[in-house]
């Protein structure tokens, strides 16, 4: 038996294949009619100014540095974006969503191999046509396509399309991990140094109270205060000394909480701030419109590219009713030598197209179908809730911004009140017109008046974040500059 050889090549009619245009069973994509009001809430908690603000850049334009002016935490957040792990996973998703679409993209065109092989093998003489045993070698080198699909019907490129619209919705998703990275970076900072206000306000607190409390017992030494008198003083001494202890644990859990979004060690000078009015915050921030609001921010997007996804995904199962064409092309020479191998009479060709129409698949591709339309309604709902949800975080973030400046005036009056009542109830009970308890009451009143204080200013300072957050902002570094891709924050 001499040795066989065969060469295969791609016929042009693979590339016309290729170029054959189909139809299409997607859906014209409609974007649902946002379920929410073309207006923020009005109403006693809302000031009108900040509501209706709609001069100079958005606030989704306004970049991070021009938003947060004190530059420790401009350092924070810029070692966060370089360093935060569920950042760096998300840019990474990307990546892996841009593959994926190139590898559905693909399937559009044919796939050209070249394989080649040599197989020896021995025929028995029972199985042989000469009646004896034979040895012989076979040579084979191929160069074509197989199963290339011809799209008639589009389902290759709705599933090219699909994946488009997921790679996009990876990029919203890591445009919205940005935002909230940053707004976390700058919540946790000023919690941190409210934390370390309450410290020091309870370490004050509690060397106060001590001195009253060692003049309480020199009273009482001398006959002039009770033993009640005393155990009250003492009471008091000890609750401040709690929350020394409290915040000490709370200061230390806040750095901590902070490390973590941060994702590298905290240079010291970064974590200098003793208090929140060394921080300064932009507060003249542009609401705008709902309507403007709602298509910059990113996990609406994200919500959407979801929604044109599974929309592309129903022409997919649509199309599967149909048939499918798919060819097979190989073409070359054949010689029983290889020095003959490109003589003429040589050539061998073969054209293998093939179709297949589903019959009876027992409703498997009518329930594909069905679970497609249903993945788009839920995608839908989704889709009108993360609008209904961006619209509600910015109607209450208003609500605090219009309100907590009120809260904080009264808040500064009642601690200058709790302060002079406290002297006075001192001085009265020094005097022996009234009992401890009356000076007892007054320094709680006042601790906890202090306390509130901070809280609230914490509160406007935050409420500043939540609304720069909700309205868009955090993605640009500075105004009027464009986001850096994810390749480069990765």
């Amino acid at each position: 038996m001499m040795p066989h050889i065969r060469f295969s090549s791609l016929p042009a009619l693979a590339v016309s294949g290729a170029l054959l245009a189909g139809c299409s069973f997607v859906p014209d994509y409609e974007r649902p009619a946002a379920p929410v009001s073309y207006s923020w809430p009005a109403g006693p908690a809302y000031d009108v100014q900040t509501v209706s603000q709609e001069n100079g850049p958005s606030a989704a334009e306004v970049g991070w540095r021009d938003f947060f002016v004190d530059r420790r935490l401009q350092g924070l957040i810029a070692l966060a974006l370089q360093n935060n792990r569920d950042l760096r996973v998300a840019a990474l998703d990307i990546v892996k969503a841009r593959a994926e679409y190139r590898v559905s993209r693909s399937d559009l065109l044919p796939k050209v191999d070249l394989n080649g092989s040599y197989t020896r093998e021995r025929t028995a003489e029972d199985f042989s046509s000469t009646g004896r045993a034979e040895t012989g070698s076979e040579y084979d080198v191929s160069l074509g396509t197989s199963s290339y699909e011809i799209d008639f019907f589009g389902r290759v490129r709705a599933l090219k399309d699909q994946a488009l619209e997921s790679y996009l919705s990876t990029e919203e998703a890591q445009r919205s991990a940005q935002i909230s990275l940053v707004a976390e970076v700058a919540t946790a900072y000023l919690t941190l140094i409210a934390d370390r206000e309450q410290l020091e306000l309870s370490r004050q607190t509690v060397e106060s109270q001590r001195a009253s409390y060692e003049l309480t017992g020199k009273s009482h030494d001398l006959g002039v205060a009770s033993l009640l008198d005393l155990r009250q003083a003492q009471m008091s001494v000890e609750t401040a000394r709690a929350d020394v202890a409290l915040y000490t644990a709370q200061v230390a859990q806040d750095l901590n909480a902070l490390a973590l979004l941060i994702g590298t060690a905290i240079p010291p000078e970064l974590l200098s701030a003793q208090s929140l009015d060394e921080v300064t915050i932009l507060e003249d921030l542009p609401v705008g419109l709902p309507s403007e609001v709602l298509q910059r921010r990113p996990d609406i997007l994200e919500a959407e590219h979801d929604l044109k996804a599974a929309n592309a995904n129903i022409g997919a199962a649509r199309a599967a009713f149909f048939p499918s064409v798919t060819l097979s092309l190989s073409g070359g020479t054949s010689s029983t030598t290889l020095s003959s191998l490109f003589t003429g009479g040589s050539m061998v060709w073969s054209f293998v197209p093939q179709v297949s129409l589903p019959i009876f698949d027992a409703g498997e591709n009518q329930a594909n179908l069905d679970a497609a339309k249903a993945d788009r309604d839920i995608l839908i709902a989704e889709y009108e809730q993360a609008i209904q949800t961006a619209f509600s975080e910015v109607a209450d973030a208003l609500a605090v911004r219009g309100t907590v400046d009120e809260r904080l005036d009264a808040q500064q009056a009642f601690v200058g009140a709790a302060d002079e009542s406290y002297r006075l109830a001192d001085a009265r009970f020094r005097r022996g017109v009234d009992d401890y308890l009356d000076v007892l009451d007054s320094q709680r009143e006042l601790y906890s008046a202090q306390q509130d204080l901070i809280s609230i200013r914490l509160t406007r300072s935050s409420n500043l974040v939540t609304l720069y957050q909700v309205l868009g902002g955090g993605l640009l570094e500075g105004t009027n500059t464009e986001p850096k891709t994810a390749e480069a924050q990765n």
